[in-house]
């Protein structure tokens, strides 16, 4: 499938700041096999003093831009065409869950890609007994690894409520799972949890999801929107899956990655400081167009 992508973000001020400092990380990997960056770019609002890019540790690309004058507003926007291969799930290559340990033991890269990053407490997903107690929950004798991620999915999309408004980017998992709402960020950290309290190594993917309208009515300009969904690791063999909490899916080939890390403090799509006081709006459009290949 090949996608359009636009994305306008950013931040307007009740009271100008006087400078400030941010990372953006908003444009598409390139995965070998599975999506492909055609072309992409960044552009930020007023212009930057300084502006570079570099590649993160875990192979993300990220714009760090500093902004010395007075500014009102911040306005970031990304255009790219990425090409997504479609996929699916493959036959259940995963250990059982008593014998995934033994497989991570044997495992001696530290590389980015490597599942021991994603095994122990991160710095937004400490250990929580009660998401501990409800992920033991789902287990049943002779599962699989994969078998127990796809249950603890399920279980998720069933017992928790999509509510915007009940969460804000700094709730903690802990926060979310005492309310049973939340947004896909929320969903990805209870998953994430859950599955490192049962020994399974898991981390956060940032990315877009494509939506579509229902039967008779017209997309919505601006209506798609920057998603988070769960990266597990199924053991030497099978090696990572992707899924989706917030839907109960696999990600396909709706879903476009744009990072991948431990949780969300890894890859936030803009982190920085500023100098300034009073409160600000926050402002997200994303569309995501699919086109003839």
């Amino acid at each position: 499938m090949l996608y359009d992508l636009s994305l306008h973000m950013g931040y307007v001020y009740d009271v100008p700041a006087s400078g400030a400092r941010h990372v953006i990380r908003v444009l598409p990997l390139s995965l070998p096999d599975r999506q492909r960056l055609i072309v992409g770019s960044v552009t930020v609002t007023p212009n930057a003093e300084e502006k570079t890019t570099f590649i993160d540790f875990f192979g993300q690309q990220a714009t760090s831009v500093l902004l010395r004058a007075p500014h009102e507003r911040l306005d970031i926007r990304m255009q790219a065409r990425v090409q997504v291969e479609a996929h699916s799930m493959t036959a259940d290559f995963s250990p059982l869950l008593c014998k995934l340990g033994e497989e991570l033991a044997e495992v001696w890269s530290v590389d980015p890609s490597s599942p021991h990053h994603l095994a122990a407490p991160s710095p937004r997903l400490p250990e929580d007994p009660q998401i501990a107690a409800y992920a033991k929950e789902v287990l049943k004798p002779g599962q699989t690894v994969r078998e127990v991620a796809l249950s603890l999915c399920a279980r998720i999309y069933r017992d928790f409520i999509y509510d915007p408004k009940a969460t804000t980017v700094d709730t903690t998992p802990k926060e979310a799972f005492r309310l049973k709402r939340g947004v896909c960020q929320d969903f990805a950290h209870i998953m994430i949890v859950a599955l490192r309290s049962l020994g399974i190594p898991a981390g956060y993917v940032s990315g877009f999801l494509r939506t579509i309208p229902p039967p008779g009515k017209e997309r919505l300009e601006g209506a798609d929107a920057m998603h988070a969904w769960v990266r597990v690791w199924c053991g030497e063999t099978m090696g990572y899956i992707e899924l989706d909490p917030t839907n109960n899916i696999p990600a396909g080939s709706d879903h476009i990655v744009v990072a991948y890390g431990r949780d969300y403090a890894d890859i936030a799509p803009v982190i920085g400081v500023l100098k300034g006081y009073g409160n600000q709006k926050a402002i997200q459009a994303v569309d995501v167009i699919p086109l003839k290949s």
